[in-house]
């Protein structure tokens, strides 16, 4: 026992000795070099101030912390830093005006081909990309400030942008201003917690063939399409708010080619479409808030197999929007406000089942240029004549089992 603990001290001693902390202060190419010149395991203390500086790689293990958000500025023309070893942290530094390409991904801070590494508390200002994941894994994004000023998205990047990357953590993180918020592609088995992604010119969140990953109390607001989930299986939303996402062709949260996936206790407020679902197989969307959208939900034919329960669906102009006749998915035990039926034995469930689809939600699928007649007289008239006479809804569309009172979710 006397031997093992000589030799723990030893090497303890020994590591002692050789990580040092360097103080980096503005010069001419100050961080490239002191980066240079450090060993593994080192801390760079870069002191306040700008550093005219680009293209800067990181290849060791080593520890950049700023102190009073130094300004790492890229000049509009070159990246930003470039971390290609593992377990590097990076915090506390301001990188911004990255220059822009058409050829290449040019990002504030890229991160290719390395694991556990670290970027908290920084910002990323006026970059291309701001933070571009390649072949990574097991890294941590957090208390990041990304924003950039793009008047369209042909001009500009992604603010978070992962590729080919596993078990990856993003958490309260502030992306604006970008082409998409969040990006991912052919990323796995990652979290998404606690970010807002707002005012981005396509997408808060976009992800493609991305599987088993979970999405749980972001904040997507006023982008311009919201948010779209494609081609993907085994995804969790959950505790999510999806609010003010406006425009032709702007969604809540758009499905497309999705399976086994599970959207519960979400809140989608005053979208143009809350949920739009297309190819979509085996999706639970369970306990949302429905409230003010356009469509709440507009699933189309292609979609089968889903099931919607505990949901409400408060102030809508439409609750439920379908391309189809044939209705191949499941809706039960839902709040509609809507609903005119009755409960005679105060079960608070109600005794005769809810039709969801409006006949000018039938119509306008059908006849879009028919919506500039929404509200009018003959609206009114043509839903009466449809609850008399049914003959234009798809009768196969019901919640046999409606609440009389909304759900507290």
């Amino acid at each position: 026992m006397k031997y093992a603990s000589l030799l723990s001290w030893l090497l303890l001693a020994a590591w002692s000795t050789q990580a040092a902390t360097l103080v980096v202060k503005p010069g001419p190419d100050a961080l490239r070099k002191a980066i240079s010149s450090a060993r593994p395991g080192d801390t760079l203390q870069v002191q306040p101030g700008v550093y005219k500086e680009h293209s800067i790689q990181v290849n060791q293990r080593i520890t950049i912390i700023g102190n009073g958000m130094p300004v790492i500025d890229a000049e509009y023309k070159y990246p930003g830093f470039l971390i290609t070893a593992d377990s590097v942290v990076m915090q506390g530094l301001q990188v911004q005006y990255t220059g822009r390409s058409s050829i290449s991904d040019i990002a504030g801070i890229r991160v290719s081909n390395a694991s556990h590494v670290t970027l908290r508390n920084n910002r990323i200002l006026d970059c291309t990309y701001g933070i571009y994941l390649q072949n990574a894994q097991h890294c941590l994004l957090e208390g990041n400030t990304v924003h950039s000023g793009i008047k369209n998205e042909i001009n500009g990047g992604n603010g978070i942008h992962a590729w080919k990357c596993d078990a990856l953590q993003i958490n309260s993180n502030n992306i604006s201003g970008h082409r998409d918020g969040i990006y991912f592609e052919f990323v796995t088995n990652s979290g998404i917690e606690n970010n807002l992604s707002a005012n981005n010119q396509r997408y808060g969140l976009h992800f493609m063939f991305s599987h088993h990953n979970a999405y749980m109390k972001n904040i997507f607001r006023e982008n311009g399409a919201g948010v779209a989930v494609m081609y993907t299986r085994e995804v969790t939303m959950t505790d999510n708010t999806f609010i003010q996402n406006w425009g032709d062709a702007s969604y809540g949260l758009l499905l497309k080619e999705i399976t086994d996936s599970h959207i519960t206790h979400n809140r989608f407020i005053k979208n143009t479409i809350a949920i739009h679902m297309e190819g979509t197989t085996r999706v639970s969307v369970q306990r949302n808030l429905f409230q003010d959208n356009g469509w709440a939900i507009r699933v189309m034919a292609s979609s089968s197999g889903s099931r919607f329960t505990g949901n409400n669906f408060i102030g809508n102009s439409f609750d439920v929007a379908t391309n189809g006749t044939l209705m191949l998915n499941e809706f039960h035990r839902n709040y509609w406000d809507k609903y005119d039926g009755y409960d005679l034995d105060r079960d608070q469930v109600g005794d005769v089942p809810h039709y969801p689809v409006s006949v000018y939600a039938v119509i306008s699928e059908k006849i879009p240029s028919a919506m500039i007649l929404y509200r009018s007289f003959l609206t009114g008239i043509m839903e009466q004549v449809e609850k008399v006479m049914p003959s234009i809804i798809p009768d196969q569309l019901k919640d046999d089992q409606p609440l009389m009172k909304k759900l507290q979710l």
